[in-house]
């Protein structure tokens, strides 16, 4: 490409792609592609999904205008192409960076994104309200969603569909089928599109789409048209049936990879005055064979660099959170038949991939719905299983009303391990676990848990093993500490850790907080300070005996928690406070704010709400020079 004039350069809106030769935009296509390669290997991101839908986003920009159309993306980390064709091309160096474009969609940005998507399933209930909207109030805007083929079978894609036939204009849901969610997608829809794609009639219908959309009229009769093909289509298009019935004009599966067959397809169903789907398969990776041959690898990967055509990671000093759960996991599953392991389409990014392979009959992708992994869970559990559901954070607050019919009205032994808990980095305010604490603490008999470091994690798991009811054990997205000081005690349940005595005030942590606070009275020594540290391990029940005694004391008491300050752990020691009618004034909350965290690294983010060591250091000495001077003034 060096011999060429660079395109992606001069490319300032998308209104610029309609004056590109078919030529141009084959290159333009190679130019997004290696830019994404380029800023993903250096700063890490999503890439395999970006690379698949190059040439779809490219079509999508040249047809329709989204400055007045709508687009609407699923999940959305999958656009890459866009924000580098919507005005964002410059600023993407600073991609998932601290004040830089987010890895998402984000309204902030730029006008072209409508919502901030980071959770599958939104975009055609999203879509349907605008086109909903725009009907009412007689505006000619087309509504384009673009919903992942793993997506289209979670539970609210699927109420959406069930919606949004029902609407009387122009509707386009693209379902980009690239036979992958991170992992490959489950379930029997999926299955469907495989046999779709692996007939024959797969390859007559790429040859003849174009034959087909020549034939339907850009006028009235479109309607008509369109239910006089599709008797015609339906036996061929096995894949369609299913949207066929609830109402929609199917069109596909067609080549995801072609652009000019795309811009011609997009062009003639843009004038479909009623809601249509377009079944585009492509091709998750393209065009760096190392994240074809890996797709679930690179689908968010951290930075890398190739050498002899291979992708080298930089190795980490430490395991991460994902890794010991899973090694843990895995041991549990060797000592007791019954633990069952279920993920929502994410093996590799809960770490159960090792339980995936050594115990194939327990583990269970149920795909991207989470619901359906709790309350299938519950099914386990009442059958005598014990079900391990793995899942993120923030996805857990989607079966929240499992959580809370299935598992803990039923007072059945589900264990929920959320990953991702807390700060997550580059992925930003669409990921950040900031809720869950307070979502599942006022559920009567749930017990949670946050380790420290990697032994408690399994001590952690073994409890869970044990409790007749349901619990959560919550770890963060980073690299797990050296091992805490003295060995390990097993956990029970309300029992906290004392990891040091401290004459002066006292830290006390809910999970990870226990390493920046260890490092904190580390320094405060050099002030002469003896600041003492305990893990609580638990947020429900408290270790109220102890909580009571440190509050009762009148020392400092500095709760750190990598949660929101409103309903978490520090709110239940406050809780306690006023139920024993303790003085609770030197008893101060330190937490995720109450405003949604920007992407950064996590260390940035730390800093940025005062989890890091020196802001902890900084709020203990305060405290206790604060809690002297009050003592000298009651003395003069």
């Amino acid at each position: 490409m060096t011999d060429k004039t660079r395109i992606l350069e001069t490319i300032r809106s998308p209104r610029q792609l309609r004056k590109l030769t078919d030529e141009q935009l084959t290159q333009l296509t190679e130019e997004l592609r290696a830019r994404i390669i380029e800023v993903v290997a250096s700063r890490g991101g999503h890439l395999a999904s970006n690379l698949g839908i190059t040439e779809l986003t490219l079509a999508m920009h040249y047809v329709f205008d989204f400055q007045t159309d709508r687009l609407l993306w699923d999940v959305g980390h999958q656009c890459y192409a866009h924000k580098i064709l919507t005005g964002r091309g410059d600023k993407f160096d600073s991609l998932r960076q601290m004040g830089g474009i987010s890895g998402f969609p984000s309204p902030g940005e730029s006008p072209y994104d409508l919502f901030y998507t980071g959770h599958a399933g939104t975009a055609i209930s999203t879509a349907a309200g605008l086109a909903w909207a725009d009907h009412a109030a007689a505006r000619d805007t087309k509504v384009v969603a673009v919903v992942g083929d793993a997506s289209i079978v979670n539970g609210l894609s699927l109420e959406g569909l069930n919606n949004a036939a029902m609407l009387k204009r122009q509707l386009l849901i693209i379902l980009n089928d690239n036979s992958m969610a991170i992992d490959r997608t489950q379930g029997a829809l999926a299955a469907a599109m495989d046999r779709v794609r692996s007939t024959n009639t797969y390859s007559e219908m790429k040859q003849s789409a174009e034959t087909v959309l020549h034939h339907i009229p850009l006028g009235e009769e479109i309607a008509d048209a369109l239910r006089n093909l599709k008797a015609g289509l339906r036996t061929s298009l096995h894949g369609g049936t299913i949207f066929e019935t609830l109402g929609f004009a199917y069109f596909g599966p067609v080549d995801g990879h072609n652009t000019r067959d795309l811009i011609r397809m997009l062009q003639r169903l843009s004038k479909v005055d009623r809601p249509v789907v377009l079944h585009v398969h492509t091709q998750k990776g393209r065009g760096a064979e190392y994240a074809v041959e890996d797709p679930c690898r690179f689908h968010s990967p951290s930075a890398y660099t190739i050498h002899d055509g291979k992708a080298v990671f930089e190795s980490k000093a430490h395991p991460n959170w994902t890794s010991v759960f899973g090694e843990a996991l895995a041991d549990l599953g060797a000592q007791n038949k019954k633990v069952v392991a279920i993920t929502a389409a994410m093996p590799d990014g809960t770490g159960l991939t090792k339980f995936r392979e050594k115990f194939p009959d327990r583990f269970i992708d149920v795909g991207i719905n989470e619901s359906h992994a709790v309350a299938m869970a519950a099914g386990l559990a009442r059958a005598g299983f014990r079900p391990v559901v793995a899942v993120y954070s923030t996805f857990m607050q989607r079966a929240f009303d499992q959580v809370f019919q299935e598992a803990a009205l039923q007072k059945l032994p589900i264990v929920l391990c959320m990953d991702r808990a807390g700060l997550v980095g580059a992925d930003g305010a669409v990921h950040q676990g900031f809720v869950d604490i307070a979502m599942l603490r006022p559920l009567p008999g749930i017990t949670l848990m946050a380790p420290a470091d990697a032994a408690e994690m399994k001590a952690s798991l073994e409890l869970a093993m044990t409790l007749d009811g349901p619990c959560a054990i919550r770890y963060p997205r980073d690299e797990v500490m050296e091992d805490l000081p003295d060995e390990c005690p097993a956990f029970e349940p309300g029992k906290a850790r004392t990891l040091r005595e401290g004459a002066d005030g006292t830290f006390l942590c809910y999970g990870t907080t226990v390493e920046p606070a260890l490092e904190a009275a580390t320094q405060l020594e050099q002030d002469r300070l003896r600041v003492g540290v305990v893990n609580a391990r638990f947020a429900k029940p408290l270790d109220v005996p102890l909580v009571t005694r440190l509050i009762a004391s009148g020392k400092p008491l500095v709760i750190c928690e990598e949660h929101a300050i409103a309903g978490g752990f520090g709110s239940a020691v406050l809780e306690l406070a006023a139920s024993r009618g303790l003085n609770a004034s030197q008893v101060r909350l330190l937490g995720m704010p109450d405003r949604f965290v920007e992407h950064a690294s996590r260390q940035e983010q730390l800093t940025e709400v005062g989890l890091d060591s020196t802001s902890l250091a900084a709020t203990m000495k305060d405290l206790v020079r604060q809690a002297a001077d009050k003592a000298a003034k009651r003395l003069l």
